[in-house]
Order: C-alpha cells, then sequence, then structure tokens
C-alpha cells in the first residue's frame, strides 16, 4: 500500500449516524446493512482524505460543507439524493442550510433512484 492511500478514507455521503438519527433506525437490519456497505448507489460512499473525515465526522450540511467550493454542488445534490432515495428526514436546520447550499447550483440536476 503507497503513502498515499493510507491518507484516503471511504465516507459515507451521510454519516451512519445522521442515517440512523433520520429514519435508518426503524429499518430491518439487512437494510441497514446494504445502506452501511452502500453497494446500491455509487455515490453513497465517496472517498476523502482522512483528515477531511475526521474533520466532517457526523455533521450535517448546516454545520461542516466541503472546504473545496467547487465540490459543495455534487455534494449537496449528492446528499439530496441520498436522503431521498432511503426516505431520510431532513431536519429545518439542514433543509435550510442544503437550500442555501442549492441557490448557488441552480442548473445542477439531482437524479434519484427510490431505494425503499
Amino acid at each position: 500500500m503507497s503513502d498515499n492511500a493510507r491518507k484516503l478514507d471511504a465516507d459515507h455521503l451521510v454519516p451512519l449516524v445522521e442515517a440512523w438519527d433520520s429514519g435508518a433506525s426503524q429499518w430491518p437490519a439487512k437494510e441497514r446493512e446494504v445502506y452501511a456497505h452502500g453497494l446500491d448507489d455509487a455515490r453513497a460512499l465517496i472517498t476523502v482524505s482522512a483528515a477531511g473525515n475526521r474533520s466532517k465526522s457526523d455533521q450535517d450540511p448546516s454545520t461542516w460543507l466541503p472546504p473545496f467550493a467547487g465540490y459543495r454542488c455534487q455534494y449537496v445534490t449528492d446528499r439530496v439524493a441520498d436522503k431521498t432515495r432511503y426516505g431520510l428526514a431532513v431536519d429545518p436546520t439542514e433543509q435550510a442550510a442544503l437550500a442555501e447550499s442549492l441557490s448557488h447550483c441552480p442548473n445542477e440536476p439531482i437524479t434519484v433512484v427510490i431505494a425503499r
């Protein structure tokens, strides 16, 4: 393994704690396992720097956005798609932060295939 690979993590776009708090706690164990492994949607797991993963932790967009502004539109649209796909709740604070971020992404499409 190269030194560079050691600096990378696989990160859940919507952290597992956030998913649990947003409705995954009510899912059957098998469905939670599928979600945790991120095998049914390429957007569910993203490759990030280990430092970036630690800085994000289990925060939502109301308290954390990617430091690279050029990635923010993809991040928020993918997050909306992931939450919609799985029927996960969005609290008012998160919704306001997503709406604010999305206002800077006027032509960014959001594609969703419902999982549940």
